[in-house]
């Protein structure tokens, strides 16, 4: 049964702005194993991951009905791969019954959530 469902999109450009001024955006958003997926990305990928990794979990949030805040922060989400590529996601450091979706463009980042009672 869908208990709950997130759409999110951001853009690009918005992302790269926020990341050139400083580390900050990207480790307030991204955990310590996502650091990591994205120390070893090539450059034109860094941005990319990281604006469908902040989509993605604010599709989460919403999903939960909560959207970031106390309740749900982004240190608190975390999507990692399957061997498959798969993303996953965990909250609490608990895998989350449901299914996330990634997907950008030249200028757009987006991602859906699913989640399952």
């Amino acid at each position: 049964m869908i208990a709950g469902i997130g759409l999110d999109i951001v853009e690009l450009d918005r992302i790269t702005k926020l990341d050139e001024r400083s580390d900050k955006f990207r480790l307030r958003i991204l955990s310590t194993r996502e650091i990591l997926l994205y120390d070893m990305l090539p450059p034109h990928r860094k941005i990319e991951f990281l604006a469908g990794r902040f989509a993605a979990k604010e599709a989460f949030a919403k999903a939960r009905g909560t959207g970031i805040g106390k309740d749900c922060r982004f240190e608190q989400i975390e999507i990692l791969p399957e061997p498959s590529g798969k993303p996953v996601l965990y909250f609490d450091g608990g895998e989350v019954a449901g299914f996330v979706s990634i997907t950008h463009t030249r200028t757009v980042a987006a991602a859906q959530v699913v989640l399952e009672k």
